[in-house]
């Protein structure tokens, strides 16, 4: 499977598209604006210590208080090993359960209100929550993840074999500083002692001079803020499969030949500058994978589909047949819409980047080996996905649940916002509701309105329906109450507002 990395630049945004046989796989945008902040390092303020959530709020110098979990504070062993399990972003993963698996003291032991603290932010804000931070410094490089203030030594649970993990523990053990700690990222595997050395070297020289700036400032204030989203997505996701990278601006392709040159001398990587008229990612056909990743509904192949929704608490993905009417049988039929939809779904996880906990609703199967091997065939599909999967099994009614690490907001609470028409709700009363609810309000207020004569407001939609097929409700109130009604339209109004005055 060929794959690419293709940049997009300018003064205001920066989108980096990994590409998989052509097709868009995963996209990362960060925007002048509102650049992310996972990864920086702050000097915070406790603004509050909250004992009955074992938590605490902590000035960052954000808009919102960051969130900070007693496990967080408290440096136990426990924690970096969670570190571990955590995937490849360099980031220390922590849990909200984390203080009822292992013993911890009570928070209001380790903060008081008013302390400063260096912390590291773990998830970006999402929705109407602060980020959430971590007491734990990690510091992400290439083949190495440096935690100043733990003694210990992790290896990724994603190099499997014994041999390598123990060779590459010998050789961290060896260069490490007495008592700081390392975690061996996925990518080490194969790589030679000197690697690991350069690597180790640089994050010890970064940590020496954030340590040094933290002792300079008050909080809250930022000490260490991580690369750009460009930088990131090398460090992290650039492997020797990648066969090309295609920017469109020299100072970026510059910026990009750096890096490669300081994190990663020995790999050899095509860097061309793309030049053309067309935008590139008109070019490469991401502009409409990106629109596409913005529906909710997305067709299958064989014609079925599936429907994507996102809540606040979770994502809910629904399969459906469609226009798929199969060859054979009904169960066969089934059967082969969820494989299909199976692959899609793992596709669209992870170019939405979405995270938290996702209800599957497959279609019934009544055949348990069917139901067995879309399971198994969720599970591979989902790993190439570098993010934390965990998948429960199939139940009596065709739901999978399972949750997918979320550190970042996904495609669409990047690209959009709620519709400021509907709320967000994704509907609004239909017309003839709107109507309706007008003849109610009108009875109310016409029993001790004075006057002869009313004026009705309303959207030119809903005066259209009053005055066509239900002019005989407004006769009607007219003859009852004795009054005359006028309707004005007011192309101005949302669809669900309506005004009623004297005269």
């Amino acid at each position: 499977m060929s794959k690419e990395l293709v940049v997009n630049t300018t003064a205001f945004e920066t989108r980096v598209a990994l590409l998989e046989s052509s097709h868009i796989a995963e996209l990362y945008i960060e925007r002048a604006r509102d650049r992310g902040i996972v990864g920086n390092i702050y000097k915070g303020r406790v603004l509050r210590v909250l004992p009955g959530m074992q938590a605490a709020f902590v000035d960052i110098g954000q808009e919102k208080a960051a969130f900070l979990y007693v496990a967080d504070v408290f440096d136990e062993i426990e924690a970096v090993e969670r570190f571990v399990e955590g995937g490849s972003n360099g980031l220390l993963p922590t849990s909200e359960t984390a203080e009822n698996e292992i013993h911890l003291p009570p928070i209001e032991e380790l903060l008081q209100e008013g302390q400063e603290l260096l912390v590291q932010v773990a998830k970006e804000p999402l929705g109407t929550k602060g980020a959430r931070i971590t007491s734990h410094i990690s510091l992400p490089g290439r083949h190495l993840v440096y935690m100043p203030t733990v003694d210990h030594i992790g290896i990724s649970r994603r190099i499997e074999n014994e041999e390598e993990r123990e060779r590459l523990r010998e050789i961290v053990e060896e260069l490490r500083p007495t008592g700081s700690g390392f975690i061996v990222r996925t990518v080490s595997e194969g790589k030679t002692a000197e690697d690991l050395r350069s690597d180790m070297e640089f994050l010890i020289n970064l940590w020496k001079s954030v340590d040094k700036r933290k002792n300079g400032i008050s909080a809250p204030c930022l000490v260490h803020s991580d690369l750009d989203v460009t930088c990131k997505v090398l460090r992290d996701i650039l492997t020797e499969d990648v066969d090309r990278i295609i920017v469109d601006a020299q100072d970026e392709r510059d910026k990009i030949e750096r890096f490669i040159g300081t994190f990663m001398p020995k790999q050899s990587y095509v860097v061309d500058l793309y030049q053309a008229d067309a935008p590139i990612f008109d070019a490469f056909g991401l502009e409409v994978e990106i629109a596409r990743a913005l529906g909710r509904k997305v067709w299958l192949k064989s014609g079925g589909y599936i429907i994507i929704e996102q809540t606040e608490a979770l994502t809910a993905i629904d399969v459906n047949t469609g226009r798929y009417v199969g060859k054979h049988n009904l169960e066969d039929t089934i059967f082969k819409t969820n494989l299909e939809a199976v692959k899609e779904i793992a596709f669209q996880l992870r170019l939405r980047n979405i995270g938290g906990l996702i209800i599957i609703d497959f279609i019934d199967m009544e055949k348990e080996p069917h139901r067995e091997r879309v399971h198994q065939s969720l599970e591979e599909a989902l790993k190439s996905d570098k993010s934390k999967t965990n998948i429960l099994k199939i139940s009596e009614l065709g739901l999978v649940e399972m949750t997918r690490k979320r550190v970042r907001e996904s495609i669409g609470r990047t690209l959009c916002e709620p519709c400021p028409y509907c709320e967000g709700k994704g509907y609004v009363k239909s017309q003839i509701t709107i109507v309706y609810e007008v003849f109610r309000e009108l009875r109310r207020d016409m029993l001790n309105m004075p006057g002869y004569r009313l004026t009705l407001q309303v959207h030119p939609d809903i005066a259209s329906l009053l005055y066509d097929e239900e002019r005989a409700g407004i006769e009607e109130l007219e003859k009852r109450f004795e009054k005359q009604i006028s309707i004005n339209t007011r192309p101005g109004f949302h669809i669900e507002q309506f005004e009623i005055m004297v005269g």
